[in-house]
């Protein structure tokens, strides 16, 4: 098994522990523009730093599809199961989001993360996403590509939740 913070092919859809709750519409709504699409980019960005699968959830539709690295998923219930893993193994993670481009019902997302496995080594994962959303602003669709880079502490620049002063400025290419 490799240390990086790469996920299984497996299926998460096993976990005994799910969320049923019902969503309620997530403004803004497409179509989008500059504007509206930033604020779901910095809205997706402050729910996934709470590290709360139930909460980051809600965000998408009942029957959303992820690709995530080698991972497929279908549902709230898969997503929840797969994000617990995921946290559960990427301690301390601290993520930073950037708005790539927008059209229609759809938003392109590059991204970068910080986390550290349970032996102390830290990991700096960057990362693209395709984001495509229903009418009340749920997203039915992610797929992620996502490349981990060994770094040392010493390296680490993403530190928790972003700043107010810090949000929407760009992240760093490196």
């Amino acid at each position: 098994m490799s240390d990086t913070p790469s996920s299984s092919a497996s299926s998460a859809s096993s976990a005994s522990s799910t969320s049923t709750a019902t969503s309620s519409p997530r403004p803004p709504f497409p179509p989008f523009d500059e504007q509206s699409a930033r604020q779901k980019v910095q809205a997706a960005e402050d729910a996934w730093n709470t590290r709360d699968p139930e909460r980051v959830a809600l965000a998408y539709t009942e029957d959303s599809v992820w690709r995530n690295r080698d991972t497929f998923l279908t549902g709230r219930a898969e997503i929840v199961a797969f994000l617990r893993q995921k946290w559960d193994r990427e301690l301390d993670y601290a993520l930073r989001k950037e708005l790539w481009s927008y059209a229609g019902d759809r938003i392109a997302v590059r991204f970068q993360y910080e986390s550290r496995n349970a032996s102390g080594q830290w990991w700096r994962s960057y990362g693209n996403e395709l984001w495509e959303f229903d009418a009340s602003g749920l997203m039915r669709r992610r797929e992620a590509g996502i490349h981990d880079v060994r770094i040392e502490e010493a390296d680490r620049r993403i530190f928790g939740s972003r700043p107010e002063g810090e949000r929407g400025l760009p992240i760093p290419f490196r």
